[in-house]
């Protein structure tokens, strides 16, 4: 318990009195008695405040959160006491969380309970832990204030925004969606399996006609074609020290994890199975599947993946996923590698192409790439700055293309860019028949 702001201004008043009292007596037998009685009215009030009964605080919300989501946190504060209660919360939100609407303050009549809110914007992935909440409780007539706390510790989950990725990234791959799965492809190399009979209509080639249904129908029938399902891809995701960097509100990892989901999401509603590895200080291995709760577990199984502090160990992890994934597979390799990087991760792309068709996408920063290209360059230390972005990026640019091989496409993304590339790329490879 501590002295209100009005108390303390009642001691200042009483002060002032005093000082007052040494150039006029009678000043001080009043102030005296005064001071006398605010005392005992002080008391009276601190021992009213002390013997009430706590509050009880419920805090409702969900379980789960969406990264970067304003999420509204309702507290609900039940007056059991006899007395009129004017509180001040400070909840026990995570400290990685924005919030607006607090310290909430409202008044809870005795017997009733009040519903106080706030927004809270999750900031960072995975479980996120709410301490007790902090009550701050006036005296009745507000000398005193006393500071408890209440309510119980809770964890949450807090889940990439994946409603947002589909949402933005689907709109950009609409054109190329539509042509996997509404107009049937023509049959290219052995990516493409049977769908069904149809009549001949113009444009069809000879090779598409089934003349053992058109002898039988006495008209020429075509067959169509769709892109072959159950297929497998794998996402190889780098979780090493560099996959740390911020771009924006999102770290590299933030981004990649994103682009994963995007991709799963795609794969799955094309029949393919989806799986996740992840290396570089963490190893965790999800085997593909199909269906549609796929996509939920993997939001599960990754949501409180993070970036470490170690360096990737692109051999090491190669080896692991040849040893995890036997069949032939679409194998997505996204790490934040640096021209020194080259001679480490070739070897491991060599490896994996040797069953499977590997697609590599390098994040570039984009601080350097807003160096390189600035708008304006006043000085000279600003066009030597962007001389050496730019011959960065030259350097970066011609290790990349060195990465190209058969069964092996390498790109070069800001993180932004990511999601939709990546996903835009798996489509590319399925209309191709490549897998």
């Amino acid at each position: 318990m501590r002295p209100a702001p009005r108390l303390v201004a009642l001691g200042f008043a009483f002060a002032a009195l005093a000082w007052a009292a040494l150039w006029w007596s009678p000043v001080g037998w009043i102030g005296g008695a005064l001071a006398a009685l605010v005392a005992v009215v002080a008391l009276f009030d601190a021992l009213e405040l002390r013997r009430r009964a706590p509050l009880e605080l419920v805090r409702v919300m969900p379980r789960t959160f969406a990264l970067g989501v304003r999420t509204r946190v309702r507290l609900e504060l039940a007056n059991a006491g006899s007395a009129r209660e004017r509180v001040e919360v400070h909840d026990g939100h995570p400290e990685t969380a924005a919030v607006a609407g607090l310290p909430a303050r409202g008044a809870i009549e005795p017997g009733a309970t009040v519903g106080l809110e706030y927004e809270l914007r999750p900031q960072q992935r995975g479980e996120q832990a709410f301490e007790r909440a902090w009550l701050q409780r006036a005296s009745r007539l507000g000398l005193w204030q006393r500071l408890e706390r209440a309510g119980a510790p809770q964890l949450v989950r807090v889940l990439p925004n994946f409603a947002r990725i589909a949402s933005l990234d689907l709109r950009a791959l609409e054109g190329r969606l539509l042509l996997l799965g509404v107009r049937r492809k023509r049959r290219r190399g052995e990516g493409m399996e049977f769908h069904q009979l149809r009549d001949y209509a113009p444009g069809d080639t000879l090779r598409q006609v089934d003349w053992k249904a058109a002898a039988r129908r006495g008209k020429f029938v075509s067959r169509e074609y769709q892109e072959e399902r159950d297929q497998q891809v794998v996402l190889l995701l780098d979780c090493s020290r560099r996959m740390r960097a911020q771009d924006g509100e999102l770290s590299y990892f933030d981004h990649c994890l994103n682009a994963a989901l995007l991709v799963a999401y795609i794969a799955l509603r094309q029949g393919d199975a989806v799986g996740v590895m992840a290396f570089g200080g963490t190893d965790r291995w999800i085997a593909p599947r199909k269906g549609r709760a796929t996509l939920t577990g993997l939001l599960g199984s990754l949501y409180d993946l993070q970036a470490g502090l170690e360096s990737p160990d692109y051999q090491r992890a190669a080896e692991r996923l040849l040893e995890r994934q036997k069949r032939r597979a679409l194998v997505i390799v996204v790490t934040n590698s640096r021209d020194d990087d080259t001679s480490d991760l070739a070897p491991a792309l060599a490896l994996l192409r040797r069953r499977h068709v590997v697609l590599v996408a390098n994040l570039r920063e984009p601080a350097i790439e807003a160096a390189a290209r600035p708008e304006r360059v006043p000085d000279l230390e600003a066009s030597l700055l962007a001389c050496a972005a730019n011959a960065y990026l030259e350097g970066r640019a011609a290790a990349l293309r060195g990465l190209n091989r058969p069964g092996v496409l390498a790109l070069d993304l800001l993180p932004r860019d990511l999601p939709t590339a990546l996903a835009g790329k798996y489509l590319d490879f399925k209309g191709s028949g490549a897998l």
